[in-house]
């Protein structure tokens, strides 16, 4: 069977393609390089997407208009790349529910408690593996050829123009369009190195070791313009202790607000009560890579203890702050100091004039202490005191291809290929810098996988 559209990738942004490519009556092949068991990349850890919408409804909790999502993007990390296309972003979010109900999605009411997401994002029944698999389901009724284990090891050119893409199993598959849904380069660390250095060596891989950009890098090398910052990525702090690739959700730590966070020679390097959950957690990953040795430690006393998720592996335990750095490797005394010199902060920021809560900033601040704490600060002193070792868990990362409004990759000599596309992680860089935003990487992947597949349809068929 001759291809129309082929592509690259077996995540949300892929699949997303190839439905929209074959709604458009195209002939769409999907590579997949994971086997069946493994399929769908870093989606298949997603739990939820963020989109506009007007009002409330069975799966949020109220209204949250295109301005507040636009300003919400705007406040993580230095904003937008593109803010045109960020703002086409935002406003093509707000079909995408309906569409993704069409196709095969599920939906759940909300998580409640520190999540703080039940108005502005929708959460998967059964989270993102139920939706890919939903989405297969789907993409196999529509007549989409599927292929696992096929990696693809060369893009083939004539001109501007892709012929072909080469497979490590000595295929040649032509197509007349070409989307390119691969992800971004995580998994390869010593991509990451040559802008990380040495660090790079202490990161962990939230999703598979699949991702090691080299379709990216295929793009790139046939003059494709980049997009994105090369150290930008979306991470977060998760269990030193867990795997080092595809730890996915669970190994993620949850206590860094509701204690202080220390680094090897035991000292905070961080205001650990910066913004409310949806903003703040991708920000921990890239505080730690920046630390010695890329390992840091979250601190809780019981007073918190069993009021946010727990670490997959348990925390450390003990009767005392000195005990409890020592059983980390830390200088006890060091740490003592730290804590001590936090208290005596909290106490100086004077009576809080709120309850706690992590629902909202809740101005529980130190007072003469550098770095701060702006919100949820109280002491340290109530035993046992717990403790958790985090490192960098890189979700994905931001270096990738330009693309026009159509999804068309762009060429470093101004003009764009003839008949590729991207959509997802691969091209994320347009719209992310260096923050991120719960849910909207499926944002990212979703919007531009409609137009990827739409266009690549219209492309292959005239």
């Amino acid at each position: 069977m001759s291809t129309d559209v082929l592509v690259v990738g077996g995540g949300n942004a892929a699949l997303v393609s190839a439905l929209s490519a074959a709604d458009a009556g195209a002939r769409v092949r999907l590579l997949e390089r994971a086997p069946a068991h493994f399929r769908g990349g870093n989606s298949r850890h997603t739990r939820n997407i963020r989109c506009a919408h007007d009002t409330g409804d069975e799966f949020t909790t109220g209204p949250y208009p295109g301005a507040e999502l636009r300003r919400d993007l705007g406040g993580v990390g230095d904003g937008p790349s593109d803010e045109r296309l960020a703002e086409l972003t935002v406003r093509e979010s707000r079909s995408v529910p309906a569409w993704m109900t069409a196709h095969g999605a599920h939906w759940q009411p909300a998580l409640s408690g520190t999540l703080n997401l039940a108005r502005t994002n929708r959460f998967f029944l059964g989270g993102g593996k139920a939706l890919l698999n939903s989405y297969y389901r789907t993409a196999e009724r529509a007549g989409v050829t599927v292929e696992y284990d096929t990696q693809v090891t060369r893009l083939e050119w004539t001109g501007e123009t892709c012929t072909a893409a080469h497979t490590a199993d000595g295929r040649r598959i032509p197509a007349a369009s070409v989307v390119c849904a691969s992800g971004g380069f995580e998994a390869n660390l010593a991509w990451l190195g040559r802008y990380w250095g040495e660090a790079a060596q202490g990161f962990h891989v939230r999703g598979p070791s699949y991702n090691d950009g080299r379709v990216l890098r295929e793009l790139l090398d046939a003059g494709a313009q980049r997009a994105g910052e090369e150290r930008g990525f979306h991470a977060v702090a998760v269990d030193a202790r867990g795997p080092r690739y595809d730890g996915g959700i669970a190994t993620r730590i949850d206590a860094i607000p509701f204690g202080i966070v220390v680094d090897r020679d035991g000292r905070r390097f961080h205001d650990e009560g910066e913004d409310i959950w949806p903003k703040r957690y991708a920000s921990w990953g890239r505080n730690i890579a920046l630390r010695p040795g890329q390992i840091a430690y979250a601190l809780w006393d019981a007073k918190v203890q069993g009021s946010f998720l727990p670490p997959m592996y348990g925390p450390y335990t003990a009767g005392s702050v000195e005990e409890l750095a020592e059983t980390l490797g830390l200088d006890g005394r060091a740490v003592a100091e730290t804590v001590g010199a936090f208290n005596t902060a909290v106490d100086r920021g004077g009576p809080p004039s709120r309850t706690f809560t992590m629902s909202r900033p809740d101005g529980r601040r130190t007072a003469g202490l550098d770095p701060p704490k702006s919100n949820w600060a109280q002491r340290l002193d109530t035993p046992p005191y717990y403790a958790v070792p985090m490192r960098p868990g890189v979700t994905f990362t931001y270096l990738g291809v330009a693309v026009t409004d159509r999804a068309r990759v762009r060429r470093v000599d101004g003009g764009v290929f003839g008949n590729v596309f991207a959509a997802g992680e691969i091209m994320s860089g347009n719209i992310l810098s260096t923050g991120y935003l719960a849910g909207f990487g499926m944002t990212i992947g979703t919007v531009w996988g409609r137009i990827a597949g739409r266009e690549a349809a219209r492309h292959a068929l005239g």
